[in-house]
Order: C-alpha cells, then structure tokens, then sequence
C-alpha cells in the first residue's frame, strides 16, 4: 500500500511542476500528440534502451492490486474525456461515421474502467477513484483528436512498460486484452490526426515517471 500511495502521490506532485512548465496548453497538446502517438513519435528512436531501462529498474508496484489501481487511474482519465467531452460536440463537427466511433471508443474505456474496478474489489484491494481533469481542447475539434490521440498512444505505452510487473498470469492476459484495444484505438486516432496509424515495428514502453509527464498535466484535482 505504501507503494500504491507513494504513486498517487507522484502523480499530484507532477500536476504543479508540469503545469508550471508549458509555455501553452495548446503547446503542450501538440507536443504532447507528437511525443505519443503517430510518425513523429520522439521516443522510438530509442525503443530498446528504454525498454532496457524500464527492465532494469526496481519494481514501482507493491503488487498486482498496485498495477491494477495504476492502470485504472489512466482508465478513468481516458474514460472522463470521452465522456464529458462528447456531450459538448455532435456528429456534424467532425466528418462522417467519426463522432459514432468516438462513443464506441468512450464505451470502450467506460468498459475498461468497470472491469478493472471489479478486479481490483475482488483482490481485496480499494479502487482509486476518478478525479477531475482539464484537458484543454476548448471547443476545437482538431484540438480534442489531438488529445485523444496523446492519450491512447500514451495509455498502450503506459501498459507495455507496467505488464511486466503483474505476477499474476491470469491478469497479464487480462491486461493485454485491454491493450490491444487501446492500440487499436491509438491507430485510429493517429490516423484521424494524419499520422502514420502504425509508426513503428515494436512499441516503446513507458516508466510511470514517463507516462506522469504526459498524463500528469490534465489532473487538476
């Protein structure tokens, strides 16, 4: 638990620094699309060093419970986006059949967020809870891809570099189950956003400091 506490912790503490250091939150939502997602993915020239390192380091997760909470605190995030955000746009802001693939993907990550919630209670464990979010797309369209695309991209990352950590064979199965759909998810996004759908040959996991200074920004409380 001392653990799991110390994560959340971590991911509070890098909402002010994070937040102090974009210029714009435009900004950061271009670079943030540009560093996870697509062809201008920035960390893939160096796929295997952080693999590497994401190996090497000393496990970040008291236990499956601990990995579980972590990937449902990306799960809620992912899901309040989609939820909250679709209600303010309809189908004729965006071109034809995407505003009805976005609310299969929102049912998609409301899914996630319901599976992963009933694990956790059944391990014994406390569920962490949604918190709320600012993600910054205003009104624009273009803008609220982008985000989702960061997001996506950033979640299959987020869940390559913690699958090594679950001792549990029955959850990594699960857990990969989750992460095939938010690539595919990803590959959408990415295309939308007129990025190559499938950048690259092997994925580049993220360490939770990694996936913290992308994520972290949007928590607000």
């Amino acid at each position: 638990m001392g653990t799991e506490r110390q994560l959340h912790e971590r991911f509070l503490d890098a909402i002010g620094e994070e937040r102090q250091r974009l210029a714009s939150r435009r900004g950061f939502l271009l670079g943030s699309a540009k560093l996870a997602g697509g062809g201008a993915l920035a960390l893939s020239a160096v796929a295997v060093p952080v693999a590497r390192g994401v190996l090497a380091q000393d496990a970040p997760f008291a236990d499956d419970v601990a990995v579980l909470n972590y990937a449902l605190t990306l799960e809620h995030l992912e899901y309040a986006f989609y939820r909250d955000g679709l209600d303010l746009f309809a189908a004729g802001d965006f071109d034809d059949g995407v505003y009805d693939n976005l609310l299969a993907i929102r049912d998609h990550e409301g899914a996630h967020v319901e599976t992963l919630t009933a694990v956790i209670g059944d391990l014994g464990g406390t569920p962490v809870q949604e918190a709320e979010y600012d993600f910054g797309y205003g009104d624009d369209t273009a803008a609220f891809l982008e985000v989702a695309a960061a997001l996506e991209n950033t979640g299959v990352s987020a869940y390559d570099g913690a699958g090594q950590f679950i001792a549990d064979p029955g959850l990594l199965t699960a857990a990969g189950g989750i992460v095939a759909v938010e690539a595919r998810h990803a590959s959408y996004l990415n295309d939308l956003n007129g990025e190559i759908p499938f950048p690259d040959s092997f994925e580049t996991p993220l360490t939770p400091d990694e996936v913290l200074a992308i994520a972290g920004p949007f928590i607000v409380a």
